[in-house]
């Protein structure tokens, strides 16, 4: 099992040429996430999970948002050793991923459960995580240092032409660490060295750096991905709202029964004063 969950990104590399890590699963439980700004043929953002003695991975075009509203297209990729938790860098033409690698954002991240305790989303367990990433409806906590709160990975059935069956959607649930009109572009270094893409990169004054575009913030162009985006938003309220219904008919059986041992306390009382 272990030699399988990298044989992909070991695939796809020749670690003679890449200073990419090579690939190891670690044994020792850990918990930590990374967000990797990453300039390869497209600019995109790679959002990285440690579970399972790897970093399972999605590369999310647009970047994670603090904003509920954005709901962020995530393409699942190849698990990647926890050991790229760290790397910067740039990858060599000719390679896999060839380009510029920022760490954008680390910290530690946690489950969350699927049932809610008095509408709030409370920590799960392991074997839940495994059973919710298998469903296709991960919910966890982020602590970084850009991006915290809860967070939300769904898939999504895709009906683009070629599609593989990894498209999920990254969503910012409701907390206090909203951020409306989130602009991850703020945000342009890095958390560990403080160097900005073309300091990494080995040109500050890079003409072709400083005309590249920013990542889009308009909105949904491809029509299946705006009906995928509609079904997952109908799925995710159909079972918020069922959620919340279960929550009411738990707080009325306990205060039924409380008022029901309150009652039978009364008439325990008036029993005793007429004896």
């Amino acid at each position: 099992m272990f030699l399988v969950a990298l044989e992909e990104y070991q695939r796809k590399r020749r670690f003679s040429e890449t200073p990419e890590p090579p690939p190891k699963v670690e044994k020792k439980k850990g918990n930590r996430f990374v967000v990797q700004k990453h300039r390869a043929t497209r600019l995109h953002y790679d959002f990285r999970l440690e579970m399972d003695g790897v970093l399972k991975s999605w590369a999310v075009p647009k970047g994670p948002s603090l904003d509920p509203a954005d709901k962020r297209l995530a393409m699942q990729v190849e698990d990647h050793p926890v050991s790229y938790f760290d790397f910067e860098g740039i990858i060599p033409e000719g390679n896999y991923g060839a380009g510029t690698v920022m760490v954008w954002d680390v910290g530690r991240w946690e489950p969350l459960s699927p049932v809610t305790v008095k509408g709030k989303y409370v920590p799960a367990t392991d074997a839940e995580a495994d059973a919710m990433l298998k469903k296709g409806d991960l919910k966890f906590r982020l602590r970084g240092k850009r991006l915290n709160g809860d967070f939300a990975l769904v898939h999504i059935k895709s009906r683009r032409p070629g599609s593989k069956g990894n498209e999920w959607l990254l969503i910012k649930k409701h907390d206090d660490s909203v951020e409306p009109g989130f602009d991850i572009d703020r945000y342009d270094s890095s958390v560990l060295s403080k160097r900005s893409m073309a300091q990494i990169a080995g040109d500050e004054n890079s003409a072709e750096w400083k005309s590249s575009r920013k990542a889009s913030r308009g909105g949904v162009k491809a029509a299946w991905l705006a009906e995928s985006i509609a079904k997952a938003e109908k799925k995710r309220l159909t079972a918020e709202h069922a959620e919340s219904a279960e929550d009411k008919k738990s707080k009325k059986r306990s205060s039924g029964k409380a008022t029901g041992s309150s009652t039978h306390e009364e008439k325990s009382g008036s029993s005793a004063v007429s004896r």
